[in-house]
């Protein structure tokens, strides 16, 4: 099996440790699941590589080599891994395909709301709450009892909500959201899981210019 090549961020102020790009991750997981061996280029965001320029001048991570090829973009990334490497299948059924895909945009304009009525925080809630129902429904994970690819997409923006909202808003996603506390800690005790994460740390440090814009 030949090693694919990965580009993806470096922790902000610690350009040897990896950083916290939740799109990243979500290529990692994939690759740690299904087993399939990597290596790993950390680019410093704020002072990019000429190497890395030059195969892709748009300079967005992540980036990964198929075939002498290189693609961006996660998700085209996730559905090549998928194809050339099926087993284990992580392709999921189609009608979970969007379950928790607003839970991103929603979280990050209440992260940045510094309005306390402009509706944010209830935008969130309601999103978490339609994920909370889906898993009590069909959990644990979003397709039942295997991980799919919706969950590792999922994971990393769900690390990224805990951490920043926790630091930047003393926020917490409430306890009766049970489905939700179960699923997100089954996700974040996987083995791939720990393996890629960012450090809390470098998640803050990530957000702090966005939320201070």
């Amino acid at each position: 099996m030949a090693v694919v090549e990965l580009c993806v961020k470096a922790a902000v102020g610690a350009p040897e440790i990896l950083g916290d790009c939740p799109f990243c991750q979500r290529v990692l997981l994939t690759l740690e699941e299904k087993k399939v061996p990597y290596k790993m280029h950390l680019i410093n965001l704020s002072d990019k590589p000429q190497w890395f320029l030059e195969v892709n001048p748009e300079g967005k991570v992540p980036l990964m080599k198929f075939d002498e090829k290189w693609i961006a973009d996660s998700d085209v990334i996730v559905g090549i891994i998928e194809e050339k490497y099926p087993n284990p299948s992580l392709s999921p059924p189609p009608e979970v395909s969007s379950v928790g895909s607003k839970i991103f945009p929603s979280f990050v304009k209440f992260l940045k709301s510094k309005d306390p009525s402009d509706g944010s925080e209830q935008a969130l809630l309601d999103e978490l709450k339609a994920l909370n129902e889906h898993l009590k429904a069909k959990g644990p994970y979003v397709a039942g009892e295997n991980i799919c690819a919706v969950d590792l997409s999922l994971a990393p923006k769900l690390y990224h909500l805990e951490v920043a909202l926790g630091h930047f808003k003393g926020w917490t996603v409430p306890e009766s959201l049970s489905y939700f506390h179960n699923y997100v800690k089954l996700l974040f005790s996987r083995e791939s899981f720990q393996k890629t994460k960012a450090e809390k740390e470098y998640v803050i440090a990530g957000w702090e210019p966005k939320v201070n814009a």
